[in-house]
C-alpha cells in the first residue's frame, strides 16, 4: 500500500507540475504580448512628445506672429484714424470751394430779367405756372459744373483762380 500511496502522490505531482508548465507557457506568451506593446507603447510615447515639441514651436511662432500683427494693425489703425481726420478737413474744405464756387456761378448767370422771353403763339393759351418759377433745377447744377470745370482749367493752366 505504502507503494501505491507514493505512486498516487508522484502522479499527482506530476499532474500539478504539468498544469504549472502549462500555465508557465500562458504566461509567457502573454509577457511576449506585453513587451511588444510595451516597445509599440514607447514609440508612440516617443511620437507624442516629438509632436508636443513641434506643436509648442508652432504656439511661440504663433504669438509672435500674433504679436507682430497686433503692432502693425495698430499703427495701421492710427495711420487710417489719422488719414481719416485729414479726409474730414478736405471735405469741409471742399464744401467751401463748392459753396463760393456755386456763388461765382450765380453771380455770372445772366439774370432773367435782361432776357426777353419769347412771345406765345396767339391760338396757345398763356401757362398758369411763370416761366421763372418753372425753370428745372438741372440748369443750375449745370451751372454750377460749369463753372467749376472753368474754375480748374484756370487752376490747372498755372494761374491762382479765384
Amino acid at each position: 500500500m505504502s507503494h501505491v500511496l507514493g505512486v498516487a502522490i508522484e502522479s499527482l505531482v506530476a499532474i500539478l507540475l504539468m498544469l504549472t508548465i502549462g500555465y508557465c507557457m500562458l504566461l509567457n506568451k502573454r509577457l511576449k504580448r506585453l513587451r511588444a506593446d510595451e516597445h509599440s507603447l514607447k514609440a508612440t510615447i516617443a511620437e507624442l512628445i516629438t509632436a508636443t515639441e513641434i506643436a509648442e514651436r508652432a504656439i511661440g511662432g504663433l504669438k509672435h506672429t500674433v504679436r507682430d500683427v497686433n503692432e502693425n494693425l495698430g499703427s495701421q489703425l492710427a495711420a487710417a484714424t489719422e488719414m481719416s481726420t485729414q479726409l474730414k478737413k478736405q471735405l469741409s474744405e471742399c464744401d467751401n470751394v463748392v459753396r463760393r464756387l456755386s456763388k461765382i456761378a450765380i453771380a455770372a448767370r445772366p439774370s432773367t430779367s435782361a432776357v426777353a422771353p419769347e412771345p406765345a403763339p396767339a391760338s396757345a393759351p398763356a401757362p398758369a405756372v411763370a416761366p421763372s418759377s418753372s425753370a428745372p433745377p438741372m440748369a443750375s447744377a449745370k451751372a454750377v459744373a460749369a463753372a467749376a470745370q472753368a474754375f480748374s482749367e484756370r487752376r490747372r493752366s498755372g494761374g491762382l483762380a479765384a
